[in-house]
């Protein structure tokens, strides 16, 4: 018997990147991303400027990916869009297209809660990446989060451990902005630190609880030390950048490792997954295929292209929603926060 097609479109709007993606049955039809170049003037996303962007961008982004995807808008089935977490003003534009666009097709409406799909991107029927069994770890981390969740199934989130004030890819932007790198300065900071000597300069690590992270005070001690250096040689940061990069991603990549081997052992699960942004960073993907071998993991490293926010990630659980009918009413409104077990 022919499995029937199920069509859905995802839309995403959380923060800067406008995004709309057409999957049919967790296969990726289209995935399209409209970047917004405008804050890097700013050396951050500017909200208000964020949110008339998507307002321009969201129109042309939903057509060219229906397009692209080959079908007729008739033959979708369901709407998922980001209700949250992120910016309001962002939130709002993909919300009101979402509600506007499923009422005229007379479809169901699915709200998906944005840190869930980065972690259930993982389930995006792709090449060259394997779904991860239930109960798995994953470590989720971003720009805004970073936390250690236990995921028993497709929603069953259980947050076991997460920052008790910034987020590791604030503390990368951040230390990015202090040496001058220009915005978002996490990618920089990877890329100078393949170069440069990751034992160089030692950075203190924060002392909380096992499965807690902290990132606040990490930043000072990286601010301060680069204040204290550029004083005595006001070339320091020109003269050392790959050093200095290399040694804070270091450091930054063993406060990740040292909690997700914590989770591992308290739990006693081996299947260890990374999802959000900073999932992109080439050391930590390293780190984690490392500890394969070291610690008898199997861990599960999403493609790059779902790392970021996207709407392929909203698309797969908009999916694996619809599939058990978990539809959400007209009247669903946008979440500025959201936990990733809510």
């Amino acid at each position: 018997m022919n499995e029937k097609l199920i069509y859905i479109l995802g839309i995403e709007s959380s923060c800067d990147d406008t995004s709309a993606a057409v999957l049919c049955n967790g296969k990726i039809l289209s995935n399209i991303v409209a970047n917004q170049d405008i804050h890097t003037a700013y050396g951050g996303v500017v909200p208000e400027l964020a949110s008339r962007a998507h307002q321009q961008n969201i129109i042309p982004v939903v057509q060219q990916a229906i397009q692209k995807a080959n079908i007729d808008k008739n033959q979708l089935n369901a709407i998922a869009f980001t209700q949250g977490p992120g910016l309001m003003g962002s939130l709002l534009v993909g919300t009101s297209f979402a509600k506007s666009f499923a009422m005229g097709l007379n479809i169901p409406l699915i709200a998906v809660n944005h840190m869930q799909a980065h972690i259930l991107a993982h389930f995006i029927d792709a090449e060259n990446q394997q779904k991860p069994p239930f109960p798995f770890l994953c470590l989720t981390i971003s720009g805004g989060h970073t936390q250690i969740v236990k995921i028993s199934d497709y929603f069953n989130f259980e947050i076991l451990g997460e920052t008790l004030d910034d987020a590791v890819g604030e503390a990368y932007d951040k230390s990015a902005k202090v040496l001058g790198l220009p915005y978002p300065g996490g990618p920089l900071i990877d890329e100078y630190a393949q170069l440069g000597n990751p034992k160089a300069y030692e950075f203190t690590k924060p002392r909380v609880g096992k499965l807690e992270f902290s990132f606040s005070g990490l930043k000072t001690g990286i601010l301060r030390f680069i204040q204290k250096n550029v004083a005595e040689n006001p070339n320091f940061i020109e003269e050392n950048l790959n050093d200095i990069c290399a040694s804070i991603q270091e450091t930054i990549v063993q406060i990740l490792m040292t909690k997700i081997k914590n989770a591992s052992k308290e739990t006693n699960i081996k299947h260890i997954a990374i999802a959000g942004g900073v999932s992109a960073n080439s050391e930590i993907r390293k780190q984690l295929k490392a500890a394969e071998k070291k610690y008898g993991w199997k861990t599960y490293i999403p493609n790059f292209e779902y790392t970021t926010d996207n709407a392929a990630m909203i698309g797969i659980t908009g999916y694996l929603a619809y599939k058990e009918e978990r539809f959400s009413k007209i009247d669903v409104a946008s979440r500025a926060r959201m936990k990733v077990d809510e």
